[in-house]
This record gives structure tokens, sequence and C-alpha cells, in this order.
């Protein structure tokens, strides 16, 4: 697939710490479970995809999505980076074009997204076949918290500051695309989930305790095409 520009708006990070033991049978064997102080995360990650085109086209061209992604962390020969579990999109063409070209684990879902803080984001997978997972949350800044960019050597930045993506192709190989945009403007934020079916349709239990909720302000972003490892 070319590179893509596009926009991220209200993207959420709910990240809970667990065992790395956990997900290391999980991802590809060229790579490693990424932690921080000992502990893996698995991050739910509502957000929207505005005007997502060809890079140099204008915006007038782009289209709109809204996006919910099941993740990981993870290093290549040591290249931090992201892997994806899953990703629901109501998109059909960027879910079919990012499971052909990019070997994304895309599926089509029905997405109600409402983007005036509280965030009201309901997901419902309709990919034929797929296991029906169903999302229902309704997410936002914290009241009064300050806005604030992650500083290196803190979970905050191990959580966000992440610009590249690994997949693996269908020949075993390891995959991945750079993601190009200004250190994050984060603040401490809060959700309210009625239903979040994510993790068990990806294997997993429900982790213990509380995650770590983050809410980022708008990004320009620039995707740069798939490139094998």
């Amino acid at each position: 697939m070319p590179a893509f520009e596009m926009g991220w708006r209200d993207t959420f990070f709910a990240s809970w710490p667990v065992d790395s033991e956990l997900v290391t049978p999980r991802i590809p064997e060229r790579l490693t479970v990424d932690t921080f102080d000992g502990d893996a995360y698995l991050s739910v990650v509502p957000f929207a995809i505005e005007d997502i085109r060809p890079a140099g086209f204008p915006t007038a061209v782009g289209l709109s999505t809204a996006e919910l992604n099941l993740r990981t962390y993870v290093t290549c020969d040591g290249a931090p980076g992201i892997y994806f579990f899953t990703l629901d999109a109501d998109d059909i063409l960027g879910v079919i074009g990012a499971r052909l070209f990019n070997r994304l684990p895309y599926y089509l879902a029905d997405i109600t997204y409402d983007g005036d803080p509280p965030v009201e984001f309901q997901s419902r997978r309709t990919t034929p076949g797929a296991r029906a997972t169903r999302f229902d949350a309704r997410y936002g800044p914290a009241r009064n918290s300050e806005r604030f960019e992650p500083e290196p050597g803190t979970r905050e930045h191990f959580l966000a500051e992440r610009y590249r993506y690994f997949t693996e192709g269908s020949d075993g190989s390891i995959r991945y695309a750079d993601i190009e945009h200004e250190t994050w403007t984060l603040r401490q934020g809060l959700w309210e989930t009625e239903e979040n079916e994510l993790f068990q349709a990806n294997g997993f239990e429900r982790p213990a305790g509380e995650p770590s909720l983050l809410y980022g302000d708008y990004v320009d972003v620039y995707a740069s095409s798939s490139q094998q490892w």
C-alpha cells in the first residue's frame, strides 16, 4: 500500500500491566515483548481517523472512520514498536486493503462515534465468521487534568510514544511501517465501560486491577508504506 496522511482525534489509551509470559506465545517468534518496570502491557485504544488519503493528496479527498484496537508493546532486534492483536473499523475498503497489503488483523465493525467529550464509542464486529466482539464506552480527559508531553523513561512515554508497528507476513517474515507525528500531548483520562469483549475475543482473561488511562490531543499523522524487516 502507498504511504498515507491522516489525522487522529480523541485517542484513548486504556492500558493494563500483565505478565510478559501471557503475551509472548501470542506474538511472532522474531518479536520480543517490551516491558516497563518488568510488566508487559495490553492496551485498548479507541479513536477516530480523519481525512485519510494517499500522501500528498488534499484533505478534500480524504475519508473518515473510527477504529478500535487491542495492542501490546514489542521490540524487533531492539527496535521498539507495537503489535496489534485485532483492529476494528467501519470502513470496508480500508479493512480489506489493510488485510491484503499490510497483513494487519482488521475486522469490519459497526461503530458509533460521538466525538464531543465525553466521547461515546460503541463497536459491534460484523465481519462474517469472526468472533462477535462488543465494546461500549464513554471516555475523555479527567476534569481539570493538565496537558503534558510524556517524558522519556516514564510509563506514559512507553505507552504512547511508539512510531512503528510490526506484522507477520504470510511467509512468516516480519513487516513494519513507520508512523510520524508530533510528540503526543496527553491528559490523564477517565472512562466508563458498559461492554469490553476485546480480551475474551483474543483469548485473554480480563486483566486484574485498574488500567492506566490517557487521553491524547489531535495529531496529524504520516504512515509509511509497509516494508519487510
